[in-house]
């Protein structure tokens, strides 16, 4: 027998609650799926969805189904043809979200609501053109009777095995990325104002998402968020960090929400007003070549957290020495390797703000 095998089976299933130390950042007893399967009948599905029970979220590709699509849907039903499962997500509330099957449920909406006429049946093209409310009542009964098997992940599931889940069965013609994925299961109060800040053209000039359609800008603001508020906290990955910071402050209170914004856009302007058009970048020996750096964001945002000048402070210094500066520290080998180099590291994160803030505070 297997001497790890064993040892991981003993603690996937304990015979006591005494557990050894965390493998891979997430207890291996923790690394289960912890579901429940229904049978919902597309009459509930229905229902469930008009009251806000399951929630389709606002994923960044939306409803991409053509008409024709969604009637062979319908038709599948009405064959009794089996339909691919639903995969959901039960959240805190006990709504369920879902994270696989939006374009059937939504389709099915749809129609059951008068959406769209059939179009394009091969079985019983006799339907075409025809709603829901248009069909034979046999054929309106047969339809919100049958059933569609759904499995929810229970919210006791570790928030990033969800995670981990929602990007194995995330496998549309355009494959969403880790902070598209956040912005559908962590939908709420901290998602909505994230979007809302970046948009702000200052913010896509500095940080060059003005052409973002992937969200990019979305993450490096969860990134502030979470490492302003957790800094003292980070443990590699930081996609897990960052996961778990937008897992526990989905529906995060108005008031909160909008200090952490209001904190966001006085730090934004603050580096704007300091370091001009140079903000976030690296750049040639010539200053031509400005290239937006993440790393480079985070160090030059929470040290000027930090640090916090006043704007009067900012206004009176000579911004062309703060370039001058500037440039020195990023020739410095040391410095530039904290944000080219393994940049996620601990140790580098933390010798970046450390070494950043301290070189702010001889400016100030």
């Amino acid at each position: 027998m297997n001497n790890k095998s064993t040892l991981l089976a003993n603690r996937i299933f304990p015979d006591n609650n005494e557990f050894e130390v965390e493998v891979l950042n997430i207890p291996a007893e923790k690394r289960k799926l912890i579901t429940e399967t229904y049978d919902f009948t597309v009459s509930t599905i229905n229902d469930y969805i008009n009251n806000e029970h399951i929630v389709i979220p606002n994923f960044q590709r939306g409803y991409v189904w053509n008409r024709t699509q969604a009637s062979r849907l319908i038709e599948s039903l009405i064959i009794q043809c089996p339909i691919p499962v639903i995969y959901l997500s039960q959240n805190g509330d006990e709504t369920l979200s879902v994270i696989d099957g939006n374009q059937r449920l939504t389709s099915i909406s749809l129609f059951l609501n008068n959406g769209f006429p059939l179009t394009g049946l091969s079985t019983y093209p006799e339907l075409d053109g025809l709603t829901f409310s248009e069909l034979d009542p046999r054929f309106q009964r047969h339809i919100i009777n049958r059933t569609i098997r759904c499995i929810a992940i229970l919210k006791e599931t570790h928030p990033q095995i969800k995670f981990d889940v929602f990007e194995r069965l995330n496998t549309g013609s355009v494959r969403l990325n880790p902070q598209e994925l956040r912005h559908g299961i962590y939908n709420g109060t901290l998602m909505t104002k994230i979007e809302e800040l970046a948009k702000s053209s200052i913010f896509k000039k500095l940080t060059s998402t003005g052409n973002d359609n992937r969200m990019k800008g979305d993450e490096l603001i969860l990134r502030y968020f979470t490492l302003v508020e957790r800094y003292a906290e980070y443990v590699k990955p930081m996609s897990v960090f960052l996961n778990k910071y937008a897992e526990d402050n989905r529906f995060m209170p108005e008031n909160q929400v909008k200090d952490l914004a209001n904190n966001f856009t006085s730090n934004l302007n603050k580096c704007h007003l300091l370091y001009g058009d140079f903000a976030f970048k690296t750049f040639d020996e010539n200053r031509k070549r400005l290239k937006a750096n993440t790393a480079l964001y985070e160090a030059q945002m929470l040290s000027m957290n930090t640090v916090n000048p006043t704007l009067q402070q900012i206004k009176a210094i000579n911004k062309t020495e703060v370039i001058n500066k500037l440039e020195l520290l990023l020739q410095n080998v040391d410095f530039y390797n904290t944000i080219t180099k393994a940049t996620t590291d601990k140790n580098v994160i933390t010798k970046r703000i450390t070494d950043y803030t301290e070189f702010l505070q001889t400016i100030f």
